[in-house]
């Protein structure tokens, strides 16, 4: 199982060249795993067509339901035990609410987080895929 960040996730579904090879390749080697999405990654994409900072080609409704139709993705329930781990992520975390969460589940799972953003990728206490 991986967990894919918020913004691999929009550029997965988009078709987006800031995937990396790297990246498209961990995301298509585990299609018939798990591909795991945070619950607050539906919430963050919705906030962000909400403010103008990301376009999505349909209606969000519908948008959700073609992005989780896609091969092995699975959304993964914000638990008690992710947001108490949110709370008390070990080392220095900068203060983003869903990167937090993000990041728990990820140590919780005890899986690789696939992401492009380097405050997360520097963090030490995650396993990371960049």
């Amino acid at each position: 199982m991986i967990l894919l960040d918020t913004h691999i996730w929009v550029w997965w579904v988009h078709g987006d060249e800031r995937l990396t090879s790297t990246q498209s390749k961990i995301i298509q080697g585990n299609e018939d795993d798990v591909i795991g999405v945070s619950a607050i990654s539906c919430w963050e994409i919705a906030k962000l067509v909400e403010l103008g900072r990301l376009e999505v080609p349909t209606p969000l409704e519908k948008w959700f339901e073609q992005a989780l139709s896609y091969p092995g993705i699975r959304i993964i329930e914000l638990t008690p035990e992710i947001s108490t781990e949110s709370t008390r992520l070990p080392g220095e975390f900068h203060r983003d609410p869903a990167d937090q969460i993000i990041v728990a589940t990820a140590r919780i799972l005890d899986c690789t987080l696939v992401t492009s953003d380097k405050r997360i990728l520097n963090y030490p206490h995650v396993k990371t895929v960049g």
